[in-house]
């Protein structure tokens, strides 16, 4: 297993204004509108990450528990899926439900070597998907997603990722430009593996790829809790 970041990178990250470092100044839209008693429809787009990531039915739990009878969840997700084919079936898998809001994460597959995807492809094919969802559901908020990296899968694996920060980069750029909520859970995931070493992070993500139930539980889940304003009061 190698470090994906130095540690001035890292910490560089760390301290960044992603969604991940602190709590919003202001909640995501379709909170304001849970509190205001309305009901939303929430989307799920992106790899086996999400498809069958314990985070969704975490965040489902808790969104039923302080929203009850207003929040519908949909799973869009596709194990195995990069950003070209989330670009591609965006009309099926997101418009065509007409959500309040979706949530969006494909950069971990993306820098699967095997697939040989350029930066400039998956910079057009980011582009395509929001361009969709915003010229046909102008409304539907969108909220970008950088799941964790994958450790551990050398280089001839199958699993294996290059360069995998430059394609997480792709996400940060174009949550900054377009004033999306990002929510970068690589940011946790690094600083566990440089203050709690290799040990810790196989202790959470067992093949390399998929966090496990504690994985999701201890990292991921408060991460986005933060970041949509959901976290409990210290």
């Amino acid at each position: 297993m190698r470090r994906l970041f130095t540690l001035s990178a890292l910490l560089a990250l760390a301290v960044a204004p992603f969604a991940s470092a602190a709590e919003p100044s202001t909640p995501p839209r379709f909170i304001t509108a849970l509190r205001a008693g309305t009901a939303q429809h929430v989307v799920i787009y992106g790899t086996s990450l999400s498809k069958s990531g314990a985070w969704v039915p975490q965040l489902q739990q808790t969104l039923d528990a302080r929203f009850p009878g207003l929040v519908t969840l949909t799973n869009s997700a596709r194990g195995g899926q990069h950003s070209g084919w989330g670009a591609a079936h965006v009309d099926s898998a997101v418009v065509a439900l007409k959500p309040d809001v979706v949530f969006i994460e494909f950069a971990i597959n993306d820098a699967v070597t095997r697939f040989d995807l350029s930066l400039d492809t998956i910079r057009r094919n980011v582009d395509t998907l929001l361009d969709r969802i915003a010229t046909v559901l102008p409304t539907c908020e969108v909220i970008l997603q950088i799941m964790n990296p994958a450790f551990g899968k050398a280089e001839g694996e199958s699993a294996h990722r290059r360069n995998q920060d430059a394609y997480q980069q792709i996400y940060r750029d174009a949550a900054k430009r377009r004033g999306l909520l990002l929510v970068d859970h690589s940011v946790a995931w690094n600083l566990l593996l440089a203050t709690e070493g290799e040990a810790a992070v196989k202790k959470l993500i067992p093949e390399g790829v998929h966090p496990n139930v504690e994985g999701w539980r201890r990292l991921v889940t408060p991460t986005l809790h933060r970041a949509l304003d959901l976290a409990p009061p210290p």
